[in-house]
């Protein structure tokens, strides 16, 4: 379970905008990009490749969910 980033075993991450809420948990993991609730670490993890993440990172920068930011 090696982050390709750092090298770290499994390390998960949350948003440092995260207010302590229900916020999705991040990390690398045996080559692949887990995520889970941070309120429910113990539940249903979910697994995207690199590829999958990484097309997904570029869709932010680009703009593609802008329009899901204020969803309330």
């Amino acid at each position: 379970m090696d982050d390709p980033a750092t090298g770290n075993k499994g390390t998960w991450r949350i948003s440092t905008r995260s207010g302590g809420g229900d916020c999705v948990e991040v990390a690398f993991v045996d080559g692949s990009v887990a995520f889970r609730h941070s309120r429910r670490p113990d539940a249903e993890t979910i697994f995207y490749s690199v590829s999958e993440w990484q097309a997904f990172v570029e869709g932010i920068k680009g703009g593609e969910f802008d329009d899901l930011v204020d969803m309330k």
